[in-house]
């Protein structure tokens, strides 16, 4: 027996509101550009709006004339989707409670997540959103999922209940190490003067 083995997301579809409403929330509120349309080829009294989050990859969206924002929660049911987290880059993060405020768009606040920050609030139809930003940057040819497998490690063997700034700089000087190399025979910590 062998795994289909997943490279990525390839896209997320969600069920979106009207056209104009699902236009001014993915790309009016979250600058995510609006790259094409086509009918949903599935239920032809739908529409399939296509967005990039800024990766190059997809977030897509099922729109209806039929659907208005309603803002009541989504399901959260077991098999459902609980919410949907965007990176943003930490100067977008220290500037989205005043530009949510001044759309006068309800959210969290910004909550305290160890690795990382991250914003709640809800579409126009009650699907919660959250913008996260990592606290961390990885080393060159590394990735946030290597440095934080790193730091789970660092933090089990350390007994921390989550992962902390401590964590993530040893990870970042473990991954360093490993990957690139020295001239050095001794790349211990030094005291320099």
């Amino acid at each position: 027996m062998r795994k289909v083995q997943a490279q990525g997301i390839h896209h997320i579809t969600l069920v979106g509101a009207d056209r104009q409403t699902s236009i001014d929330f993915w790309e009016g509120v979250l600058g995510m550009p609006f790259i094409f349309e086509q009918p949903n080829l599935d239920d032809e009294t739908e529409s399939h709006l296509y967005f990039d989050p800024g990766d190059g990859r997809l977030i897509t969206i099922f729109t209806s004339e039929e659907r208005k924002p309603k803002r009541s929660r989504t399901s959260t049911a077991p098999g459902a989707v609980h919410h949907l987290a965007i990176n943003v880059s930490r100067a977008s993060f220290s500037q989205a409670v005043e530009r949510l405020d001044e759309r006068g768009i309800r959210h969290s606040g910004v909550k305290d997540r160890g690795f990382m920050d991250s914003i709640y609030f809800t579409d126009p139809l009650g699907f919660l959103i959250e913008l996260a930003s990592y606290r961390f940057e990885p080393p060159a040819g590394s990735s946030h999922a290597e440095v934080l497998f790193e730091a789970h490690k660092l933090r089990l063997a350390a007994g921390d209940r989550s992962i902390a700034d401590i964590h993530l700089a040893d990870a970042i000087e473990a991954i360093t190490r490993r990957s690139q190399s020295s001239l050095s025979d001794d790349r211990g910590p030094k005291k320099a003067w």
